[in-house]
């Protein structure tokens, strides 16, 4: 009896293994960059090819490549702020249609790259505004800025693919700083929060509160897309996790790095709580840790680094560009010059500085620090990859065994950029 039992019992266990890896399977279709979507995407119609580049393009923000992740993150913003979802949803359609108007390649079109810095001159718009929610002037600068950003990248792609470097995030840092300066914090039609300085000292700052502290490790992650809500950011590092459960672990170490940093700088506490010292060490952790290098233990300190110094660039500039003065323009170029001396001699000498401007250092320094990474020379550079071949953190480090064993001989190409 128990003989004629054992072959039946051995294939009902063959039959759930079977079922649980089929399940496993189909799970992993949706994780990654679903290049076998766009193979499906191919003949059907042009309005849902630029769709899924769309939400591709608002994962691009924050370095992954999956458009299941970008209905998350759309999700994500949508439980911040609807008005803020709004905006990123139409700095992307603005910039990708921009693209399209110009002639840029539909490919790159409807892979998203010429998305991304359109969200994010959008959403900064959005954050930075003290005019509110729903202010529908904004929308006018949040088009035309996201639409200059196509520009932007079409002509720097010329210069800076000579070294096999990407675009990135310059046309988004260079629309938004250019924004906020014709604007000002007290503009009648466009007014917008000023930006502190990070080092600005707080006579209000009670002791340090190590559980906001943790919290804004997680809002380091959610700051990448201007959110300041806990849940939401959540929902944001479950997007990463999707695309890349390497790139979501590169993504909190960098963020607790930008936190470390400004302990170290004792910044005020609001910056550690907000996460706004986070991003930028999120950021540049996660383009070396994996994705513009093969993941190692020599690239992995390598990210380390690069998080550490984009934190301190990035509070070194948020220090200059929150202390700039509003008298400026009334004093001409030499009056501006002997300005400048002024208020660098008068910050080492800890006197209170003039008005300020206010500006935010948004991303410049992960971005410059990323640039600098990528031109590595030395046995470093050979784990670089190609600019056109970045994916997942673990498709580029199984190719890379793939090929050192031989078994690859042609590169897959993609459209992600580093940073």
């Amino acid at each position: 009896m128990w003989m004629d039992t054992k072959p039946e019992v051995k294939g009902a266990n063959r039959r759930q293994t079977n079922t649980i890896q089929h399940v496993l399977n189909g799970l992993l279709l949706f994780t990654g960059d679903m290049r076998h979507l766009d193979k499906y995407m191919q003949d059907k119609l042009f309005v849902l090819q630029l769709a899924v580049g769309a939400l591709r393009g608002v994962t691009m923000v924050i370095l992954a490549n999956n458009p299941l992740s970008g209905a998350l993150i759309l999700i994500a913003l949508y439980w911040t702020s609807p008005w803020m979802s709004l905006l990123g949803a139409l700095g992307v359609l603005a910039s990708m249609l921009t693209a399209l108007i110009i002639g840029q390649d539909s490919a790159e079109v409807t892979a998203g790259v010429h998305g991304y810095n359109g969200m994010l001159v959008a959403l900064l718009m959005g954050a930075l505004s003290s005019a509110g929610d729903w202010y529908w002037w904004l929308l006018v600068p949040a088009c035309l800025g996201s639409a200059t950003c196509v520009f932007l990248y079409s002509s720097l792609s010329s210069v800076l693919d000579r070294w096999d470097l990407p675009v990135s995030v310059f046309p988004f840092n260079t629309v938004i700083i250019l924004y906020l300066l014709c604007t000002g914090p007290n503009n009648p039609y466009f007014p917008h929060y000023p930006s502190l300085p990070p080092g600005t000292l707080d006579p209000n700052d009670t002791d340090l509160v190590p559980a906001e502290v943790m919290r804004g490790v997680v809002l380091g992650v959610g700051q990448i897309y201007a959110c300041e809500e806990l849940g939401p950011s959540f929902l944001i590092l479950g997007a990463v996790l999707l695309y890349s459960p390497l790139l979501l672990l590169h993504a909190l170490l960098g963020s607790a790095i930008g936190i470390l940093a400004g302990l170290s700088m004792a910044v005020r506490h609001e910056c550690l709580y907000s996460g706004l010292l986070g991003f930028n060490g999120a950021l540049g952790c996660m383009s070396i840790g994996g994705l513009c290098f093969i993941f190692n233990w020599r690239t992995h300190l390598l990210a380390i680094a690069c998080a550490f110094f984009s934190s301190y660039v990035d509070i070194a500039l948020g220090n200059l560009l929150g202390t700039v003065s509003t008298r400026w323009s009334s004093r001409g170029f030499f009056g501006d010059v002997s300005h400048v001396f002024a208020v660098f001699f008068s910050a080492m000498n800890s006197v209170p500085l003039l008005p300020q401007v206010g500006l935010s250092a948004s991303s410049w320094a992960s971005t410059i620090i990323i640039t600098l990474m990528l031109l590595l020379t030395g046995s470093l550079a050979t784990y670089r990859i190609p600019s056109d071949q970045v994916m997942a953190p673990e498709h580029n480090r199984s190719f890379r065994l793939s090929w050192k064993s031989g078994k690859v001989t042609e590169v897959e190409s993609t459209d992600v950029g580093c940073g």
